[in-house]
């Protein structure tokens, strides 16, 4: 690093102006996006003979559409992931969780931005009363977990977070 400065602060996420000396000597300008990260709930009802996953349905105005997501939100400051995960989970969908398992951990887009995710797996739900946002209008469903892959497959679900949960499931499913 040999300079670094803020380009933007917004209340979601801040740009940077970085000047930096790469490996090989490459001096170059990189403009980064600086997250505190998110997590991703996997949540899962076992109490079939095919697995369900919960998904949720909204509007994201970056896509112009509505798009069936896993639920998700950002990881407040000093919050740690595991919190994070509790909190969307009942904000979103007023589902609580008994049994919390960290599965997949990775960056979003490293080339410019450095938010990463972390995925958990939820079982053992409970239902409750959803605590939404103001901004947030969400409509939730469960689908079987051949569904959901089918969904991912078809390009149904077109978000990476979704996908990534999803498809892990299904490969660990019988595991």
């Amino acid at each position: 690093m040999i300079s670094s400065r803020v380009a933007y602060r917004g209340p979601v996420f801040h740009v940077t102006t970085d000047q930096v000396a790469e490996p090989g000597g490459i001096r170059t300008r990189r403009d980064v996006i600086r997250h505190p990260g998110s997590v991703v709930v996997l949540a899962v009802d076992d109490h079939k003979r095919e697995p369900r996953i919960l998904l949720e349905r909204q509007y994201r105005h970056a896509t112009h559409s509505m798009m069936w997501e896993l639920p998700a939100g950002r990881i407040d400051e000093g919050e740690s992931s595991l919190a994070a995960g509790r909190r969307e989970l009942l904000e979103e969908t007023g589902y609580l969780a008994r049994r919390w398992k960290k599965v997949l951990h990775f960056y979003v887009s490293p080339g410019f931005l450095d938010e990463t995710m972390t995925i958990y797996l939820a079982r053992g739900l409970e239902a409750g009363e959803a605590q939404p946002e103001a901004d947030e209008k969400i409509a939730i469903h469960f689908f079987p977990l051949s569904t959901a892959r089918k969904m991912v497959l078809s390009g149904r679900i077109r978000d990476a977070k979704s996908i990534a949960g999803i498809l892990w499931l299904a490969h660990n499913a019988n595991q």
